[in-house]
Protein backbone atom coordinates (compact mmCIF):
# COMPACT_ATOMS: atom_id res chain seq x y z
CA UNK A 1 0.00 0.00 0.00
CA UNK A 2 1.61 3.31 -1.03
CA UNK A 3 2.42 5.73 1.75
CA UNK A 4 0.45 8.98 1.89
CA UNK A 5 2.54 12.07 1.30
CA UNK A 6 2.58 14.98 3.73
CA UNK A 7 1.76 18.47 2.50
CA UNK A 8 4.03 21.49 2.71
CA UNK A 9 3.17 24.04 5.41
CA UNK A 10 1.00 21.44 7.12
CA UNK A 11 0.80 20.39 10.75
CA UNK A 12 3.48 17.71 10.39
CA UNK A 13 5.92 20.37 9.20
CA UNK A 14 6.28 21.59 12.78
CA UNK A 15 7.21 18.09 13.91
CA UNK A 16 9.84 18.02 11.17
CA UNK A 17 11.04 21.41 12.41
CA UNK A 18 11.51 19.99 15.92
CA UNK A 19 13.41 17.01 14.52
CA UNK A 20 15.65 19.33 12.51
CA UNK A 21 16.28 21.43 15.63
CA UNK A 22 17.36 18.37 17.62
CA UNK A 23 19.52 17.13 14.73
CA UNK A 24 21.38 20.42 14.50
CA UNK A 25 21.91 20.38 18.27
CA UNK A 26 23.42 16.90 18.07
CA UNK A 27 25.55 17.36 14.94
CA UNK A 28 26.44 20.91 13.95
CA UNK A 29 26.91 22.07 17.55
CA UNK A 30 29.03 19.14 18.70
CA UNK A 31 32.43 20.33 17.34
CA UNK A 32 32.16 23.41 19.58
CA UNK A 33 32.82 21.25 22.65
CA UNK A 34 36.02 19.73 21.24
CA UNK A 35 38.00 22.45 23.00
CA UNK A 36 37.01 20.82 26.31
CA UNK A 37 39.01 17.72 25.35
CA UNK A 38 41.90 19.64 23.74
CA UNK A 39 44.34 19.59 26.67
CA UNK A 40 43.57 15.99 27.65
CA UNK A 41 44.10 14.70 24.12
CA UNK A 42 47.28 16.73 23.80
CA UNK A 43 48.61 15.30 27.07
CA UNK A 44 47.65 11.64 26.48
CA UNK A 45 49.01 11.49 22.93
CA UNK A 46 52.00 13.80 23.59
CA UNK A 47 50.98 15.91 20.59
CA UNK A 48 51.53 19.53 19.58
CA UNK A 49 48.81 22.13 19.11
CA UNK A 50 48.92 21.66 15.35
CA UNK A 51 48.62 17.86 15.54
CA UNK A 52 45.74 18.00 18.03
CA UNK A 53 43.95 20.65 15.94
CA UNK A 54 43.62 18.16 13.08
CA UNK A 55 40.95 16.27 15.04
CA UNK A 56 38.26 19.01 15.10
CA UNK A 57 39.29 20.24 11.65
CA UNK A 58 38.79 16.80 10.06
CA UNK A 59 35.43 16.42 11.79
CA UNK A 60 34.27 19.85 10.59
CA UNK A 61 35.61 19.21 7.11
CA UNK A 62 33.68 15.95 6.81
CA UNK A 63 30.61 17.60 8.33
CA UNK A 64 30.62 20.04 5.42
CA UNK A 65 32.48 18.30 2.60
CA UNK A 66 30.26 15.22 2.60
CA UNK A 67 27.53 17.30 0.97
CA UNK A 68 27.80 15.88 -2.58
CA UNK A 69 27.68 12.30 -1.31
CA UNK A 70 24.76 13.25 0.91
CA UNK A 71 22.98 14.79 -2.10
CA UNK A 72 23.39 11.56 -4.07
CA UNK A 73 22.03 9.47 -1.18
CA UNK A 74 19.09 11.85 -0.70
CA UNK A 75 18.24 11.63 -4.39
CA UNK A 76 18.50 7.84 -4.37
CA UNK A 77 17.05 6.84 -0.98
CA UNK A 78 15.42 9.99 0.40
CA UNK A 79 16.08 12.16 3.42
CA UNK A 80 14.70 9.69 5.98
CA UNK A 81 17.07 6.83 5.16
CA UNK A 82 20.03 9.17 4.76
CA UNK A 83 19.45 10.75 8.19
CA UNK A 84 19.17 7.39 9.91
CA UNK A 85 22.32 6.15 8.18
CA UNK A 86 24.09 9.30 9.36
CA UNK A 87 23.04 8.67 12.95
CA UNK A 88 24.44 5.14 12.83
CA UNK A 89 27.76 6.29 11.35
CA UNK A 90 28.14 9.13 13.86
CA UNK A 91 27.49 6.81 16.79
CA UNK A 92 29.80 4.10 15.43
CA UNK A 93 32.64 6.57 14.95
CA UNK A 94 32.45 7.96 18.49
CA UNK A 95 32.25 4.48 20.06
CA UNK A 96 35.25 3.31 18.03
CA UNK A 97 37.20 6.48 18.89
CA UNK A 98 36.99 5.64 22.60
CA UNK A 99 39.37 2.73 21.89
CA UNK A 100 41.85 4.79 19.86
CA UNK A 101 45.53 4.35 20.73
CA UNK A 102 46.92 7.09 18.50
CA UNK A 103 45.86 10.37 16.97
CA UNK A 104 45.73 8.81 13.51
CA UNK A 105 43.08 6.35 14.73
CA UNK A 106 41.18 9.25 16.28
CA UNK A 107 41.32 11.10 12.94
CA UNK A 108 39.75 8.09 11.21
CA UNK A 109 37.03 7.25 13.73
CA UNK A 110 35.86 10.47 15.38
CA UNK A 111 37.09 12.66 12.52
CA UNK A 112 36.08 10.97 9.27
CA UNK A 113 33.38 8.44 10.25
CA UNK A 114 31.59 10.59 12.82
CA UNK A 115 31.95 13.74 10.73
CA UNK A 116 30.49 12.00 7.66
CA UNK A 117 27.59 10.63 9.68
CA UNK A 118 26.84 14.06 11.11
CA UNK A 119 26.93 15.46 7.58
CA UNK A 120 24.31 12.97 6.37
CA UNK A 121 21.96 13.76 9.26
CA UNK A 122 22.45 17.52 9.30
CA UNK A 123 22.24 18.27 5.58
CA UNK A 124 19.29 15.93 5.05
CA UNK A 125 17.36 17.75 7.77
CA UNK A 126 18.12 21.12 6.16
CA UNK A 127 16.97 19.88 2.75
CA UNK A 128 13.77 18.37 4.16
CA UNK A 129 13.01 21.57 6.04
CA UNK A 130 13.17 23.52 2.78
CA UNK A 131 10.55 21.26 1.20
CA UNK A 132 8.22 21.22 4.21
CA UNK A 133 8.14 25.02 4.60
CA UNK A 134 7.36 27.42 1.75
CA UNK A 135 5.54 30.45 3.19
CA UNK A 136 7.38 30.46 6.54
CA UNK A 137 10.74 29.21 5.32
CA UNK A 138 12.80 32.03 6.85
CA UNK A 139 11.16 31.58 10.24
CA UNK A 140 11.59 27.81 10.02
CA UNK A 141 15.31 28.14 9.28
CA UNK A 142 15.70 30.55 12.20
CA UNK A 143 13.86 28.26 14.62
CA UNK A 144 15.75 25.18 13.43
CA UNK A 145 19.06 26.97 13.85
CA UNK A 146 18.12 27.35 17.52
CA UNK A 147 19.24 23.75 17.73
CA UNK A 148 22.81 24.91 17.24
CA UNK A 149 22.33 27.37 20.09
CA UNK A 150 20.88 24.70 22.37
CA UNK A 151 23.72 22.34 21.48
CA UNK A 152 26.40 24.97 21.99
CA UNK A 153 24.86 25.75 25.38
CA UNK A 154 24.58 22.15 26.60
CA UNK A 155 27.48 20.28 24.98
CA UNK A 156 30.44 21.99 26.77
CA UNK A 157 29.16 21.62 30.38
CA UNK A 158 27.84 18.13 29.63
CA UNK A 159 31.16 17.06 28.12
CA UNK A 160 33.12 18.67 30.95
CA UNK A 161 30.95 16.88 33.55
CA UNK A 162 31.51 13.50 31.88
CA UNK A 163 35.20 14.25 31.40
CA UNK A 164 35.77 14.72 35.15
CA UNK A 165 34.17 11.36 36.03
CA UNK A 166 34.81 9.13 33.00
CA UNK A 167 37.79 10.63 31.19
CA UNK A 168 37.73 11.41 27.50
CA UNK A 169 37.40 7.76 26.46
CA UNK A 170 34.32 7.13 28.57
CA UNK A 171 32.89 10.48 27.47
CA UNK A 172 33.26 9.58 23.79
CA UNK A 173 31.49 6.27 24.49
CA UNK A 174 28.51 8.03 26.07
CA UNK A 175 28.39 10.60 23.27
CA UNK A 176 28.21 7.74 20.78
CA UNK A 177 24.97 6.63 22.41
CA UNK A 178 23.59 10.17 22.44
CA UNK A 179 24.16 10.54 18.70
CA UNK A 180 21.84 7.59 18.02
CA UNK A 181 18.97 10.04 18.56
CA UNK A 182 19.66 11.24 15.00
CA UNK A 183 18.07 7.98 13.85
CA UNK A 184 14.89 8.86 15.76
CA UNK A 185 14.84 12.30 14.13
CA UNK A 186 15.32 10.68 10.73
CA UNK A 187 12.33 8.41 11.25
CA UNK A 188 10.13 11.51 11.61
CA UNK A 189 11.03 12.77 8.11
CA UNK A 190 8.02 11.53 6.16
CA UNK A 191 7.99 12.10 2.38
CA UNK A 192 6.39 15.38 1.39
CA UNK A 193 4.42 16.32 -1.71
CA UNK A 194 6.02 19.33 -3.42
CA UNK A 195 5.56 21.22 -6.65
CA UNK A 196 9.28 20.88 -7.38
CA UNK A 197 10.57 17.46 -6.55
CA UNK A 198 14.15 17.09 -5.34
CA UNK A 199 16.74 16.19 -7.87
CA UNK A 200 17.38 12.54 -8.60
CA UNK A 201 20.37 10.71 -9.81
CA UNK A 202 18.62 9.33 -12.88
CA UNK A 203 20.65 9.88 -16.00
CA UNK A 204 20.00 8.76 -19.58
CA UNK A 205 21.04 5.15 -20.05
CA UNK A 206 24.21 4.92 -22.13
CA UNK A 207 24.23 2.74 -25.23
CA UNK A 208 25.42 -0.83 -24.95
CA UNK A 209 28.68 -0.10 -26.69
CA UNK A 210 30.39 2.85 -25.06
CA UNK A 211 33.89 4.08 -25.56
CA UNK A 212 36.20 5.22 -22.83
CA UNK A 213 35.61 8.80 -23.88
CA UNK A 214 31.85 8.27 -23.56
CA UNK A 215 32.25 6.89 -20.04
CA UNK A 216 34.38 9.84 -19.03
CA UNK A 217 31.83 12.25 -20.50
CA UNK A 218 29.01 10.52 -18.59
CA UNK A 219 30.96 10.67 -15.34
CA UNK A 220 31.72 14.32 -15.99
CA UNK A 221 28.03 15.10 -16.49
CA UNK A 222 27.10 13.30 -13.27
CA UNK A 223 29.77 15.13 -11.28
CA UNK A 224 28.78 18.43 -12.83
CA UNK A 225 25.14 17.79 -11.96
CA UNK A 226 25.64 16.75 -8.35
CA UNK A 227 28.30 19.37 -7.59
CA UNK A 228 26.28 22.17 -9.22
CA UNK A 229 29.13 23.35 -11.44
CA UNK A 230 26.53 24.53 -13.95
CA UNK A 231 25.02 26.80 -11.29
CA UNK A 232 28.47 28.02 -10.32
CA UNK A 233 29.19 28.91 -13.95
CA UNK A 234 25.91 30.66 -14.80
CA UNK A 235 24.77 32.10 -11.45
CA UNK A 236 27.15 34.90 -10.50
CA UNK A 237 25.46 35.49 -7.14
CA UNK A 238 25.98 31.85 -6.17
CA UNK A 239 29.62 32.06 -7.23
CA UNK A 240 30.21 35.17 -5.09
CA UNK A 241 28.40 33.72 -2.10
CA UNK A 242 30.22 30.38 -2.25
CA UNK A 243 33.65 31.99 -2.51
CA UNK A 244 32.84 34.45 0.28
CA UNK A 245 31.59 31.80 2.71
CA UNK A 246 34.57 29.56 1.90
CA UNK A 247 36.96 32.40 2.73
CA UNK A 248 34.92 33.18 5.85
CA UNK A 249 35.17 29.54 7.01
CA UNK A 250 38.94 29.91 7.30
CA UNK A 251 38.40 32.16 10.31
CA UNK A 252 34.93 31.40 11.67
CA UNK A 253 35.78 28.09 13.36
CA UNK A 254 38.89 29.28 15.22
CA UNK A 255 37.24 30.91 18.29
CA UNK A 256 35.18 27.76 18.87
CA UNK A 257 38.32 25.61 18.93
CA UNK A 258 40.81 27.90 20.69
CA UNK A 259 38.72 30.00 23.09
CA UNK A 260 38.72 27.41 25.90
CA UNK A 261 42.49 26.65 25.62
CA UNK A 262 43.12 30.41 25.42
CA UNK A 263 41.21 31.02 28.66
CA UNK A 264 42.95 28.15 30.44
CA UNK A 265 46.33 29.40 29.23
CA UNK A 266 45.66 32.68 31.05
CA UNK A 267 44.61 31.02 34.31
CA UNK A 268 40.83 30.77 33.96
CA UNK A 269 39.36 27.74 35.75
CA UNK A 270 38.19 24.79 33.63
CA UNK A 271 34.50 25.15 34.52
CA UNK A 272 34.48 28.88 33.82
CA UNK A 273 36.40 28.39 30.57
CA UNK A 274 33.83 25.83 29.35
CA UNK A 275 31.08 28.27 30.36
CA UNK A 276 32.35 30.80 27.81
CA UNK A 277 31.30 28.63 24.87
CA UNK A 278 27.93 27.99 26.52
CA UNK A 279 27.28 31.74 26.54
CA UNK A 280 27.32 31.66 22.73
CA UNK A 281 24.50 29.17 22.63
CA UNK A 282 22.43 30.50 25.52
CA UNK A 283 22.20 33.98 24.03
CA UNK A 284 21.33 32.61 20.59
CA UNK A 285 18.39 30.66 22.01
CA UNK A 286 16.60 33.99 22.49
CA UNK A 287 18.20 35.96 19.67
CA UNK A 288 17.52 33.63 16.75
CA UNK A 289 13.70 33.43 16.94
CA UNK A 290 13.43 37.21 17.27
CA UNK A 291 15.88 37.83 14.43
CA UNK A 292 14.09 35.22 12.31
CA UNK A 293 10.76 37.02 12.69
CA UNK A 294 12.33 40.34 11.68
CA UNK A 295 14.41 39.07 8.77
CA UNK A 296 11.52 36.95 7.50
CA UNK A 297 9.49 40.03 6.56
CA UNK A 298 9.13 40.75 2.85
CA UNK A 299 10.68 44.20 3.16
CA UNK A 300 13.99 42.58 4.19
CA UNK A 301 14.02 39.94 1.44
CA UNK A 302 16.32 41.89 -0.87
CA UNK A 303 18.63 42.92 1.98
CA UNK A 304 19.34 39.50 3.52
CA UNK A 305 22.65 39.07 1.74
CA UNK A 306 23.80 42.46 3.01
CA UNK A 307 22.69 41.62 6.55
CA UNK A 308 24.70 38.41 6.31
CA UNK A 309 27.78 40.34 5.20
CA UNK A 310 27.26 42.77 8.08
CA UNK A 311 27.06 39.88 10.56
CA UNK A 312 30.32 38.42 9.24
CA UNK A 313 31.99 41.85 9.53
CA UNK A 314 30.82 42.22 13.14
CA UNK A 315 32.07 38.72 13.90
CA UNK A 316 35.54 39.56 12.63
CA UNK A 317 35.74 42.85 14.50
CA UNK A 318 34.59 41.19 17.74
CA UNK A 319 37.46 38.68 17.67
CA UNK A 320 39.91 41.55 18.05
CA UNK A 321 38.74 41.90 21.67
CA UNK A 322 40.59 38.71 22.62
CA UNK A 323 43.85 40.22 21.42
CA UNK A 324 43.50 43.04 24.00
CA UNK A 325 42.70 41.23 27.25
CA UNK A 326 42.16 37.70 28.60
CA UNK A 327 40.35 38.74 31.78
CA UNK A 328 37.29 36.57 32.42
CA UNK A 329 34.91 39.55 32.54
CA UNK A 330 36.28 40.84 29.24
CA UNK A 331 35.85 37.38 27.71
CA UNK A 332 32.24 37.24 28.92
CA UNK A 333 31.56 40.58 27.22
CA UNK A 334 33.27 39.27 24.10
CA UNK A 335 31.01 36.20 24.11
CA UNK A 336 27.88 38.35 24.45
CA UNK A 337 28.76 40.54 21.45
CA UNK A 338 30.01 37.52 19.49
CA UNK A 339 26.61 35.88 20.05
CA UNK A 340 24.86 38.67 18.11
CA UNK A 341 27.02 38.17 15.01
CA UNK A 342 26.83 34.40 15.38
CA UNK A 343 23.03 34.70 15.41
CA UNK A 344 23.02 36.62 12.13
CA UNK A 345 25.32 34.14 10.44
CA UNK A 346 23.38 31.16 11.74
CA UNK A 347 19.91 32.22 10.59
CA UNK A 348 20.98 33.64 7.22
CA UNK A 349 23.70 31.36 5.88
CA UNK A 350 21.29 28.79 4.38
CA UNK A 351 18.42 31.22 3.77
CA UNK A 352 20.59 33.41 1.52
CA UNK A 353 21.57 30.28 -0.41
CA UNK A 354 17.86 29.41 -0.83
CA UNK A 355 17.23 32.95 -2.09
CA UNK A 356 20.01 32.71 -4.67
CA UNK A 357 19.45 29.15 -5.95
CA UNK A 358 16.16 27.52 -7.10
CA UNK A 359 14.85 25.05 -4.54
CA UNK A 360 14.90 22.11 -6.96
CA UNK A 361 18.70 22.52 -7.29
CA UNK A 362 19.28 23.31 -3.63
CA UNK A 363 20.67 19.86 -2.65
CA UNK A 364 23.34 20.06 -5.37
CA UNK A 365 24.13 23.69 -4.63
CA UNK A 366 24.38 22.89 -0.93
CA UNK A 367 26.77 20.03 -1.74
CA UNK A 368 29.31 22.21 -3.56
CA UNK A 369 28.79 25.01 -1.05
CA UNK A 370 29.59 22.76 1.89
CA UNK A 371 32.47 20.86 0.31
CA UNK A 372 34.36 24.10 -0.28
CA UNK A 373 33.57 25.23 3.27
CA UNK A 374 34.76 21.85 4.49
CA UNK A 375 38.10 22.23 2.77
CA UNK A 376 38.51 25.61 4.46
CA UNK A 377 37.56 24.10 7.83
CA UNK A 378 40.12 21.35 7.30
CA UNK A 379 42.95 23.80 6.68
CA UNK A 380 42.14 26.50 9.21
CA UNK A 381 42.63 24.92 12.71
CA UNK A 382 45.93 23.13 11.87
CA UNK A 383 47.23 26.34 10.30
CA UNK A 384 46.28 28.26 13.44
CA UNK A 385 47.82 25.51 15.59
CA UNK A 386 51.08 25.76 13.63
CA UNK A 387 51.00 29.52 14.09
CA UNK A 388 50.48 29.00 17.83
CA UNK A 389 53.35 26.49 18.09
CA UNK A 390 55.64 28.89 16.26
CA UNK A 391 54.76 32.09 18.09
CA UNK A 392 53.46 30.71 21.42
CA UNK A 393 50.95 33.60 21.37
CA UNK A 394 47.18 33.09 21.14
CA UNK A 395 46.67 36.65 19.90
CA UNK A 396 47.90 35.71 16.44
CA UNK A 397 45.14 33.08 16.19
CA UNK A 398 42.45 35.70 16.76
CA UNK A 399 44.18 38.15 14.41
CA UNK A 400 44.10 35.43 11.77
CA UNK A 401 40.39 34.81 12.38
CA UNK A 402 39.56 38.52 12.13
CA UNK A 403 41.48 38.91 8.88
CA UNK A 404 39.56 36.18 7.06
CA UNK A 405 36.16 37.27 8.41
CA UNK A 406 36.55 40.99 7.70
CA UNK A 407 37.94 40.47 4.20
CA UNK A 408 35.17 37.98 3.37
CA UNK A 409 32.49 40.42 4.56
CA UNK A 410 33.88 43.27 2.47
CA UNK A 411 34.16 41.01 -0.60
CA UNK A 412 30.59 39.72 -0.37
CA UNK A 413 29.03 43.08 0.43
CA UNK A 414 30.87 44.88 -2.36
CA UNK A 415 30.22 42.14 -4.91
CA UNK A 416 26.51 41.91 -4.12
CA UNK A 417 26.16 45.68 -4.42
CA UNK A 418 27.96 45.67 -7.78
CA UNK A 419 25.76 42.86 -9.12
CA UNK A 420 22.60 44.59 -7.93
CA UNK A 421 23.67 47.89 -9.48
CA UNK A 422 24.40 46.10 -12.74
CA UNK A 423 20.95 44.50 -12.61
CA UNK A 424 19.33 47.90 -12.06
CA UNK A 425 21.15 49.32 -15.10
CA UNK A 426 19.92 46.41 -17.18
CA UNK A 427 16.33 47.06 -16.14
CA UNK A 428 16.66 50.76 -16.96
CA UNK A 429 18.05 49.95 -20.39
CA UNK A 430 15.14 47.60 -21.10
CA UNK A 431 12.66 50.22 -19.91
CA UNK A 432 14.19 52.86 -22.20
CA UNK A 433 14.05 50.41 -25.10
CA UNK A 434 10.38 49.75 -24.42
CA UNK A 435 9.60 53.48 -24.40
CA UNK A 436 11.43 54.06 -27.70
CA UNK A 437 9.52 51.21 -29.35
CA UNK A 438 6.20 52.70 -28.21
CA UNK A 439 6.61 55.93 -30.30
CA UNK A 440 3.83 56.75 -32.85
CA UNK A 441 4.25 55.53 -36.45
CA UNK A 442 2.35 57.38 -39.15
CA UNK A 443 0.68 55.47 -42.01
CA UNK A 444 0.32 57.66 -45.11
CA UNK A 445 -1.69 55.05 -47.07
CA UNK A 446 -4.88 55.74 -45.20
CA UNK A 447 -6.81 58.64 -46.76
CA UNK A 448 -10.35 59.93 -46.82
CA UNK A 449 -11.92 59.66 -50.31
CA UNK A 450 -14.65 62.26 -49.64
CA UNK A 451 -12.18 64.90 -48.46
CA UNK A 452 -9.73 66.22 -51.04
CA UNK A 453 -7.26 66.75 -48.25
CA UNK A 454 -5.36 63.74 -47.16
CA UNK A 455 -5.51 63.00 -43.48
CA UNK A 456 -2.74 61.12 -41.82
CA UNK A 457 -3.85 58.49 -39.28
CA UNK A 458 -1.43 57.58 -36.50
CA UNK A 459 -0.88 53.90 -35.69
CA UNK A 460 0.57 53.26 -32.26
CA UNK A 461 2.50 50.10 -31.32
CA UNK A 462 2.69 49.00 -27.67
CA UNK A 463 5.15 46.63 -26.11
CA UNK A 464 3.23 44.38 -23.76
CA UNK A 465 6.17 42.53 -22.23
CA UNK A 466 9.65 43.66 -21.24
Amino acid sequence: MPQALEHADGSWAWVVLLASLVTQALTLAFPTCIGVFFNDLQRDFQASNSETSWFPSIMMAMLHAGGPLCGILVGRFGCRVTMMLGGLLASLGMVASSFSRSLSQLYLTAGIITGLGMCFSFQSSITMLGFYFVRRRVLANALASMGVSVGVTLWPPFANYLLEDLGWRGTFLVIGGVLLHCCVCGAIMRPVATNTAPETTATPAPPFKTTARGCLATCGLIIRHHLAFDILWHNTGYCVYTLGVTWMSLGFLLPHVFLVPYARWHGVEEDRAALLVSIFGFCNIFLRPTAGLVVGRKRFASYRKYLFSLAVLLNGLTNLVCTVSADFRVLVGYCLVYSVSMCGIGILIFQVLMDIVPMDRFPSALGLFTILSGIASLISPPLAGFLLDTSNNFSYVFFMSSFFLISAALFMGGSFYTLQKKEWRGREAKAKGAISEATPVKDPTLEDKDDPKKHLCSEVMYVTSV
